[in-house]
This record gives structure tokens, C-alpha cells and sequence, in this order.
């Protein structure tokens, strides 16, 4: 969303999400006004309900039929719309703060199996050796055959100090391989600051959490003290999160009620976003850093900084998700995310899977002996939903994707980090040509 299918792909792709209450509302009224015809059709699943209730060979929980049609119905759409059981939703919310317990890894379904996007660092699967790419066939011994994200998050997740034990198939293995990995709490900080070349402030975001956009200010606000004169804005391998949060970080750049983002659904209605009303905001010469991970609510950031030409975007092709899920509880504490619209940026950019295009293309290089992962975007996840500005055949194509790297190095040390040094001398180089005397 992303609240980053993603990848998270939340992947555990963070997901874009609205207040409930207020769509649910216009979704209802969508329902009501709609041809009676198709409720005829709704017959089948009752008689097929009732069928099965009277004549299966064993006694079947009526709550667990209708569960699980709902999320094949969810499951047929595309890759972000799901059901989340009263279990799991409460779950998600818990997400949104940025604490859970379990495993630390983004999953996604690639070519009708679970696979693992990437190990998150210094968690117990990153620990354990897990690495992005490898297929998950079994989680305690039991098949992921056909295996929702959510169904496969429920059974990752877990009480810290409890474990799970995994089947995973990797290429260079002759066989399966189980391995156990004792669950921890995952604690997503969302915002991490530093100095850098003496004046450069450096922030990284992690993901956009309800409280993503009040410590960005806070850290804002301490590098300043500093007396920096630059600022790079590291979104790479950030799944996403929360829309909202996505428009607070937006309004720490970019002067009031500027627009950030607006979405439209199947009826052509345009909603804005736009930043607060007489908002503060920092205005230093900035860099962007992003790569294939960034997506969701970064993509939303980066898009609006690129076309208000308040930084440069740096890096490679972003991950690709322009679409928006809406949490829509239900009366018995389970919910619907739902892929209501698309989202597009300040200059009518949609950038579903074709994502945002650096201003400046910059590979992370591969040092010896670095580890390579595979790439997975938008476009690969199975029933993605079509970009519905750009043909399908052009998606792929080099001049929208410029440089789209099929692996890349799984962890690099700063000092080999050469998108981050690119920005920093781009920075510097700014910083000379300001002393130049205007010719005259």
C-alpha cells in the first residue's frame, strides 16, 4: 500500500488504508442501488451451502463455509483484496503501530506459490538464513497448496518464544529444506536519522505507521539543530503503510495545501489529498532514494516530491502498487480489504505496475562475494490489476522501466552503498555551484 503488497506485498505488502466507516457508506449505497437480477445468482451459494451443511460426510461449521467463500471471493479479484477473520483484523490494526509477533518476512504469492519477497534484517527469519525467493511449501508440516497471504500470516505468526517450522525449496538445494525459527517480537521502527558528511541530514523510512509522520518531525527537527544544509530521504525496500501517513510525511516538504495524491474509483469521482492548511514545512535541497522495494504510500511520497520538483528522485524503478485498499468492517468483527480505486499523482500520473521513474538511474552495484536476490513488482504478482493509462505491452518497456535489474545485492555496508554516496555527491555538488557568482 504500502502501508507495503509491499511488497508489502505485505508481503506483508503494506496496505493503503481508509476509514472504514466512511466508504462503507457509499459502498452501500453502490449495493442498494444496483440490478436486483444478480441476487437471483446468490441462490446457487445458498443451495449449495444448504447441500452441503445436510449431506457432508462429516458435521461442517456453517461460519467456516461462509469464511471461506468469502475469501475466494476476495482471492479471485486481485492480489491486494482479502478477508481478514475478526482475528486477523484485529491484527492488522495492531500492525499499523508497528509491533507484532513472528517471523519477519514479506510474502507474497508468485506464480500461485508462497514465496518469500525478502527476510526483514536482524529478525529470526533473517537470522535463521532465509533468503527472498525461496518458495514455502509447508508451514508445520501442512501444504501452503493454494494458501492465502492472510491464511499463511495467521500461521507465521505467533506468541514470542513459540516456533514454526517451514518447507521451503530454493534452486541451488537438491531437496526441501525445514527449517525452525523460534517467533520474536518485530518491532518496525519507522524512522531512523543521522548526519552525514558533516551537513547532510539522512533519514530513513521504514514504513508509514500511524506515527510515522510525528517522528520524521521529531527527527526533522533534531538533525536541524545540527545546522544542516541538505537532506536525503531514504524510502528503498519501504513496502508502504497508511495513505494518511504518506500525506503528513508529504506536508514536512511541500507548502500548504499543495496536492499529494488523489484516487478514483470505478465511477471516475475524483478525492485530493493535499497537505495541511498553512503547514510548516522543511525546505532544504533534498534527494529521494528509491529502489524495487518502494512502494505503496513511498511511491505516493515520491511521486508528489517529483512532480512538485521539490527533490530528485534517485535510484531505480519503484515496485509499482497504484491501487488503493479500503478496511470495511463487518458486523461480526471481520472485515473486507478491498481494492476500491487507483491512485494517481499530482500531474495524473498512474504508476500502477509501472511505478515511479528516478530522475537520476542509479544500479546498487554488486561487491564480491555480495549475496543476489531476485526483483518482484506489481507487474508479477498474479491477477495484478492493469495500469489504465499505459498499454499493457508498454509496461516492460525500456523507456517507462529504464534499467530494471532482475537481482540485486541482498544487504550492502554504507561504504558500498553507491546510490546512497551518488546522492550525497549530488548534494555536495549543489552546495559549490551555489557559491558561483551569477555571470553577468
Amino acid at each position: 500500500m504500502f502501508r507495503h503488497k509491499t511488497v508489502f506485498i505485505w508481503l506483508l505488502i503494506a496496505t493503503i488504508t481508509f476509514t472504514g466507516v466512511f466508504l462503507n457508506r457509499n459502498l452501500l449505497k453502490n449495493v442498494n442501488a444496483g440490478e436486483t437480477d444478480h441476487y437471483e445468482r446468490i441462490k446457487t451459494f445458498t443451495e449449495t451451502l444448504s447441500l452441503i451443511k445436510t449431506n457432508y460426510v462429516e458435521e461442517v461449521d456453517e461460519k467456516d463455509l461462509v469464511y471461506g467463500a468469502i475469501k475466494g471471493m476476495l482471492n479471485s479479484l486481485d492480489p491486494h483484496s482479502s478477508f481478514m477473520t475478526p482475528e486477523y483484523f484485529k491484527e492488522m490494526q495492531i500492525d499499523t503501530k508497528g509491533e507484532f509477533g513472528g517471523l519477519g518476512i514479506q510474502i507474497g504469492i508468485k506464480d500461485n506459490i508462497l514465496t518469500i519477497i525478502a527476510p526483514i534484517d536482524d529478525t529470526p527469519a533473517f537470522k535463521a538464513g532465509v533468503k527472498a525467493g525461496d518458495k514455502i511449501i509447508k508451514i508445520d508440516g501442512d501444504s501452503t497448496k493454494d494458501i492465502t497471504i492472510h491464511d499463511a500470516v495467521s500461521k507465521l505468526r505467533g506468541q514470542k518464544g513459540t516456533s514454526v517450522t517451514i518447507t521451503i525449496v530454493r534452486e541451488e538445494l537438491e531437496k526441501p529444506l525445514d527449517i525452525e525459527i523460534v517467533r520474536d517480537i518485530i518491532k518496525l521502527k519507522s524512522v531512523k536519522h543521522k548526519i552525514i558528511d558533516e551537513n547532510i541530514g539522512y533519514i530513513k523510512l521504514t514504513q508509514f505507521q500511524e506515527k510515522t509522520s510525528a517522528d520524521l518531525r521529531n527527527a526533522l527537527e533534531e538533525i536541524a539543530k545540527k545546522n544542516i544544509n541538505a537532506l536525503i530521504l531514504d524510502l528503498r525496500n519501504n513496502p508502504g503503510g497508511l495513505l494518511k501517513a504518506a500525506v503528513d510525511v508529504s506536508s514536512l516538504f511541500l507548502p500548504s495545501e499543495k496536492l499529494v495524491v488523489y484516487i478514483k474509483g470505478r465511477s471516475g469521482d475524483k478525492t485530493e489529498f493535499k497537505t495541511a492548511r498553512g503547514n510548516r514545512h522543511f525546505d532544504y535541497p533534498m534527494v529521494v532514494l528509491v529502489n524495487q522495494g518502494s512502494a505503496s504510500a513511498s511511491e505516493i511520497v515520491a511521486g508528489a516530491m517529483q512532480d512538485w520538483k521539490q527533490a530528485v528522485i534517485l535510484g531505480t524503478q519503484t515496485f509499482g502498487k497504484g491501487s488503493v485498499q479500503t478496511v470495511i468492517p463487518l458486523s461480526d468483527g471481520s472485515a473486507l480489504r478491498l481494492t476500491t480505486a487507483r491512485y494517481y499523482t499530482p500531474k495524473d500520473r498512474s504508476i500502477q505496475t509501472t511505478g515511479i521513474t528516478p530522475d537520476i538511474i542509479v544500479e546498487l552495484k554488486t561487491t564480491n562475494g555480495a549475496k543476489m536476490h531476485p526483483v518482484y513488482r506489481e507487474k508479477d504478482l498474479d491477477k495484478h490489476l492493469k495500469n489504465d493509462t499505459t498499454k499493457e505491452e508498454e509496461v516492460s518497456n525500456t523507456s517507462i522501466n529504464p534499467k530494471v535489474p532482475k537481482e540485486v545485492p541482498s544487504n550492502v555496508s554504507e561504504d558500498e552503498d553507491n546510490q546512497l554516496q551518488r546522492a550525497v555527491d549530488l548534494l555536495k555538488g549543489w552546495r559549490v555551484f551555489k557559491k558561483f557568482p551569477e555571470a553577468s
